[in-house]
Parts: structure tokens; sequence; C-alpha cells
């Protein structure tokens, strides 16, 4: 996964330069999420995470073998993430939503700032109806309306790493490589509580279209499935273990969402996931292979997984350059 990592730098930097630039303008300026309900600091405006998911989303869809060509399939995707979005909170419903699946045979899906969302058919083929769709998709639109990026780079903003921009303003190289490393500073220290908010969101999310969100702990048995084997994968160091997530969504389920549970209005629809993942197995192989030879080496061995940050924290600790 070196080359999406290298899309993820990019991105980050931008994040970095822009929110920099704007610095002067936001700087005490907090506001409450109406999705969380936790004041956050506006690192970046929301008109600038758009312009970052517009500049990365075609690489970042190039790097990853490109859209699978079958429309009916993108069609698919397409509706389930829109119709997500459109129960999300406050104006989130009027971001530019892009929901695309990738020529992937890795297990990957991750979102980019201002609503692009994507999908690998290496996940997709793993999944057996249509909730676990829903619910990785709405774990992924949970990420874009917790503002988390934004989280990550207000959360690094320290006095020390600005003054280091600021002091070499007359050198721009050298302006791109601060703010690169105050990108991977804040993707290394990506919050496993902000995985666990977005696992939250999702089931929020889907069960509103009456999905049911027991969905949502099926995909992560579905990761702690393919997470075994000689060695523990590097996806872990960054995401909470998918044991631990099942054991959370489990209270979840108990709890917030009990009413969903043996409720007849909620359903996980097999039958409608069948004829796609019969649509899905039927395309040639994918343009774009797991860095291991198949399935196995999936992202969660070399995390690009789920979501952008960790594809940064991956290259931060190659010493990719």
């Amino acid at each position: 996964m070196a080359a999406s990592g290298g899309v993820m730098r990019k991105v980050m930097r931008g994040a970095a330069v822009l929110a920099l630039a704007g610095c002067a303008a936001v700087v005490g300026a907090c506001r409450t999420n109406p999705t969380t309900g936790r004041s956050q600091f506006q690192a970046l405006s929301r008109d600038q995470e758009i312009a970052l998911g517009v500049q990365a989303s075609p690489q970042m869809t190039s790097e990853f073998g490109g859209k699978v060509s079958d429309a009916q399939l993108q069609a698919y995707v397409e509706g389930i993430g829109r119709a997500l979005a459109a129960r999300t909170e406050a104006d989130n419903p009027k971001l530019p939503w892009e929901f695309t699946l990738l020529d992937s045979d890795v297990i990957n899906a991750f979102a980019l700032p201002g609503g692009k969302v994507f999908i690998t058919r290496g996940l997709a083929e793993r999944l057996t109806n249509e909730a676990q769709m829903a619910g990785v998709l709405g774990h992924e639109v949970g990420h874009v309306t917790a503002r988390h990026i934004n989280d990550r780079m207000a959360g690094q903003m320290g006095v020390g790493v600005l003054a280091v921009i600021a002091g070499a303003a007359a050198n721009s190289e050298a302006v791109s490589d601060a703010a690169a490393q105050l990108g991977n500073i804040a993707l290394l220290s990506y919050s496993r509580d902000e995985e666990h908010e977005s696992d939250l969101l999702g089931m929020r999310y889907m069960s509103r279209l009456n999905y049911d969100p027991r969905g949502q702990m099926e995909v992560m048995q579905i990761l702690a499935a393919a997470s075994k084997g000689p060695r523990p994968p590097e996806f872990l160091s960054t995401h909470p273990y998918p044991a631990d997530r099942v054991k959370r969504i489990g209270s979840l389920l108990a709890g917030e969402f009990k009413a969903t549970q043996n409720n007849p209005q909620y359903g996980l629809y097999p039958e409608r996931y069948q004829p796609i993942l019969a649509r899905l197995k039927a395309l040639p192989p994918a343009r774009h292979r797991a860095m291991n030879g198949g399935p196995e080496g999936v992202a969660l061995g070399a995390p690009g997984s789920w979501c952008l940050h960790c594809a940064a924290a991956e290259s931060a600790r190659s010493g990719e350059r």
C-alpha cells in the first residue's frame, strides 16, 4: 500500500497548509458539532475539507485500481451511501457526497474529508448482507460528519510546530516538508475513541434506514476473521482490535439500539445482497492487487483500511519520504 500512503501524505500536506493559511482567522474559534455534541476547534473550514476531498479523490481512485466498471454495482453502493448521508445531521446532507466501489482486492474502506467515501470490491466480496454494506459506509460517513480529520489537525497545531513552519515561510519546499510532518503526526495519534465514535454513528445512520445495526457487529467479525495470521496486522496498532469493537457494539445493541433487536422493522436483508455478491464474483480479476499475494495480505496487513489515517501512519512508520 506504499502508493496509497503517498497519496495520503499529499492529502495531509495540503490539509496542513490550508489550515495554517487560515490559522489567524480561526484561532480560538470553537463550535459545537451537531453530529457529536462536542465542541471542536475549527482547524479546517468546511470549504477547505471539501476542497481537499475533491483534490485527492481522483488520484486515490486511480491508485486503488479505478472504479469497478460494472455500472449496476456502482449504482448500488452509491444508492446506499447517499441514503445514509441524507439521514445525517444539520447541513451534512448538503456535502458533495460520492460513494465509489474500487477495483481492488484488498479489504479496505476509507473516507476523505468533505464526503468522498470508498469501499473496495475485496471488502464488498466478504460481506453477506446489505446491512453490513450499510454498516461499512455508515462508519465512513461518521468519520466525515464527526470531522475527525479536523480534530487530528487541531490537536497537533502546537506552538512549536507552527513556529517551524512560520520560520520556513521563505522556503516553499521547507514549508511543504514541515506541513507533511504535521500531517503525519496527526495521523499517528489517531484516536481509538474516534473509531468507536464512527461505529456508533454508522449504527445510528443505518438504523434510520431500518437496517439492523447488528450488521455493524458482523462487519467487525468479518475483519476479526481476516486478521488471523502468523503476525498481528499493523492495522490493529491504529484501530481498536475487532474483538474490542465487537464488545463495544454489543453494548450499544443492548442499550441505545435495543429497540432494533428482534424487531421485524429492522432487517439485515441478505436476499438483496445475493445478486450483488454474484455480480462481484463474476467480475474479472481486480486491477489493484493485495501486496502479499491475495486477500490474506489485505489492508489489515498494510493499514490503509477503513479510513485515510492509517495509510499515512504506515508510511511514516516505514520511513517513506
